[in-house]
C-alpha cells in the first residue's frame, strides 16, 4: 500500500467525518481528498512530473497535509523544509535535492526569493494565500513570467489528468537531518518504509480511529509528521492544528474547545509545562476527568526522568518516551501504553523492528553494556540521496548504524546513554553527558542543562555544564558541584558551570551542543570551581 492508497482509503471509509480543524476550519475527510486531488491535477497542468522533487515551506496549516499528499498523488517526492533555517542553508538543500517545485507561504519568500537565481532547478514556486502575492500575478491566469502560481489557482480548474502509478517501494520522501556535523543528509523513505511505521507505531501506542491528535509540533519534521499526520489519517482519526506554540494560551483554549485526546511533544515544552501555571480543569485532582487528554508521547529528544515523574504528578495523565531517528521513518521503539513503563528507557522496539547493541567491530554485547545501537525493519531508509558513501557508512549488513550509544536491560528495554560523538573521556575513564544531565535535572532549582566535553591538559576532557535556572531562583557553582559529587563519582562531576537565561535549541527542542561547545573553545574563563 501507498501513502495516496492509504489516504484514498480513509476517504472511502470515513468521508463524513472531520480530518482537520484548523482554527474556525473543518475539513472532512471527503474535502481533504478532493482538495489533494485537485493540487496534484494542478501541480501536472503547470508541468511537474513523476519523480520530481517538490519542497514544502510551509508553517502548521492545512495546506501543509494538502500538498504533501498532492505532491505523492501525482508521483512527486515531498521534500519537507525546515522553516527555521536561513537562506544559504534552504539553498543548499533546494540544489542538493534538485528540487523543480517549492509550495511556499508569503512569509518565506522574503527568504528564498534572493536565493532564486542559485537555484539550479527551481522551475516553479506555488504560494499559499492568493490575497498576498495578487499585486505579483498575473489576474488572469495565476501566473507571472517567473514561474510564480497561486496555489488556490491551481486547485480552481477541473482538469482531466492522468495519474501515474506509484510502487510502494518508491521513494515517496526525502526528509534532510538537522545536519549536526557538517552539511545536512537526505534520508530517502519509501512508501513501503512510512506505511511499515505508521501501523506498527500505531498497534504500539494503542491509538484509536475515535482519537484526536492535538499537532503544535513544526510539521515538516519526521516525529511531527509520522506521529500527527499520517498515523491519524490511517487511522480515520482528527488532527487538530495548532498554529504557532508562542502565544500558549492559544494552546489552552484549544484543548478546551477541541477536546484532542492525544498530546504529542518534545521533552522542552513538557518540562515547560511542570512549571508553568495552568486552568484547573488540566491539573486539579477532582477536576481531572474533564481533561480530554488521554495519553501524552514524548520525542525527538532525550526526556530526563525527573521531568516525566513531575508532569504525570501534576496532569495525572501518562507520558510515554519514544525514540527515533529520520532515517528509520523515524519510530523505532516505544515505552507499552499498557505494561511495564519503565521511566529512563525508551522502551521496546516496535513489531517488526530488530535492535541490537554492539562494539566498534559489529559484535553484539550482552545485556545491559554499553554500544552503538543499530536498527533493521521494513521502516530503515532506502539510504542517502545522492551520498553513497555516507549510506555505505551508516547502512551495514541490513542494519542501520544510528551513531547513538545505548544499553539494553533483560527484558529488552532500551536506554539511550548519549551520542557516541558526544561521550567524554576523562584519563581513560568514559563519561555519558546524559547521565550528569539528569543529576543536574533533578535539581529543584534547574530548569535546563547540558554537559559537554571540553580539552583539558591534564585530564585530556573534563565536563563542562551550561544551567538555565528556574524563574526566581538562585543558586551558585558552588552549591551545584556539592550536589553533584554528593550523587556523581568524581571524575564526572563538572569541573566548569555557566549560566545562562536559556539553552540554544534546533527548531525541535533539541538542545545546540555544537553552538555551546564553539561558545565554550572561545571562552578564555579559567578551568576552576570559584563562583
Amino acid at each position: 500500500m501507498t501513502l495516496t492508497e492509504m489516504l484514498e482509503r480513509s476517504v472511502k471509509r470515513y468521508g463524513r467525518r472531520y480530518a482537520i480543524l484548523f482554527k474556525g476550519e473543518k475539513i472532512t475527510y471527503n474535502e481533504l481528498g478532493d482538495r489533494v486531488v485537485r493540487l496534484a491535477s494542478g501541480l501536472m497542468e503547470k508541468g511537474a512530473k513523476k519523480g520530481n522533487r517538490i519542497g514544502i515551506l510551509l508553517g502548521n496549516c492545512p495546506e501543509f497535509i494538502i500538498s504533501y499528499f498532492a505532491i505523492l498523488k501525482m508521483g512527486g517526492i515531498v521534500v519537507p523544509l525546515n522553516n527555521f533555517l536561513k537562506g544559504e542553508e534552504l539553498r543548499y538543500i533546494l540544489n542538493n535535492a534538485g528540487v523543480s517545485t517549492l509550495i511556499i507561504s508569503e512569509e518565506y519568500m522574503k527568504t528564498v526569493g534572493p536565493l532564486r537565481p542559485r537555484l539550479e532547478e527551481l522551475e516553479r514556486i506555488v504560494i499559499s494565500n492568493k490575497s498576498s502575492i495578487s499585486g505579483t500575478l498575473s489576474p488572469k491566469r495565476g501566473v507571472a513570467p517567473s514561474g510564480l502560481y497561486a496555489l488556490e489557482e491551481l486547485m480552481t480548474p477541473e482538469v482531466s489528468v492522468t495519474f501515474p502509478e506509484v510502487a510502494e517501494t518508491e521513494t515517496a520522501v526525502i526528509i534532510y537531518t538537522s545536519g549536526t556535523t557538517g552539511h545536512p543528509k537526505g534520508a530517502c523513505l519509501s512508501h513501503n518504509n512510512l506505511i511499515s511505521n505508521i501501523t506498527a507505531s500505531a498497534q504500539a501506542a494503542r491509538l484509536r480511529p475515535r482519537d484526536n491528535f492535538l499537532l503544535v509540533l513544526p510539521m515538516f519534521h519526521s516525529f511531527t509528521t509520522t506521529v500527527c499526520i499520517l498515523i491519524p489519517l490511517y487511522l480515520g482519526a482528527k488532527i487538530t492544528i495548532v498554529e504557532s506554540l508562542r502565544v500558549f494560551g492559544e494552546v489552552i483554549k484549544e484543548i478546551i474547545r477541541k477536546r484532542p485526546t492525544i498530546f504529542v511533544a518534545i521533552p522542552a515544552i513538557y518540562n515547560i509545562l511542570t512549571q508553568v501555571s495552568l486552568p484547573r480543569i488540566l491539573t486539579f485532582r477532582p477536576l481531572r476527568f474533564l481533561n480530554p487528554i488521554r495519553l501524552a508521547v514524548s520525542g525527538a529528544a532525550a526526556l530526563p526522568v525527573e521531568v516525566l515523574k513531575k508532569f504525570e504528578k501534576k496532569f495525572g495523565i501518562p507520558l510515554i518516551e519514544g525514540y527515533g531517528l529520520s532515517e528509520a521513518s523515524p519510530v523505532v521503539s516505544l515505552n507499552p501504553v499498557k505494561g511495564v513503563r519503565k521511566p529512563g528507557s525508551v522502551g521496546l522496539a516496535l513489531p517488526g523492528v530488530d535492535v541490537d547493541i554492539v562494539d566498534n567491530n559489529g559484535h553484539s554485547l550482552k545485556k545491559g553494556e554499553v554500544g552503538e545501537l543499530i536498527v533493521r525493519g521494513p521502516n530503515v531508509m532506502r539510504g542517502y540521496y545522492n551520498l553513497p558513501r555516507e549510506t555505505e557508512e551508516t547502512l551495514k549488513r541490513g542494519w542501520l548504524y544510528t551513531g547513538d550509544l545505548a544499553k539494553m536491560d533483560e527484558e529488552s528495554y532500551v536506554y539511550i546513554v548519549d551520542r557516541k560523538k558526544d561521550m567524554i573521556n576523562v584519563r581513560g575513564l568514559n563519561v555519558y553527558p546524559r547521565e550528569v544531565e539528569e543529576v543536574l535535572y533533578s535539581h529543584p532549582a534547574i530548569a535546563e542543562a547540558a554537559v559537554i566535553g571540553v580539552k583539558d591538559k591534564v585530564k585530556g576532557e573534563v565536563p563542562e555544564a551550561f544551567l538555565a535556572l528556574k524563574e526566581g531562583r538562585k543558586l551558585s557553582k558552588k552549591e551545584i558541584i556539592k550536589y553533584c559529587q554528593e550523587r556523581l563519582a568524581s571524575y564526572k562531576v563538572p569541573h566548569k558551570i555557566e549560566f545562562r537565561k536559556e539553552l540554544p535549541k534546533t527548531s525541535t527542542g533539541k538542545i545546540l551542543k555544537r553552538a555551546l561547545k564553539e561558545a565554550s573553545e572561545k571562552s578564555s574563563e579559567p578551568s576552576d570551581d570559584s563562583d
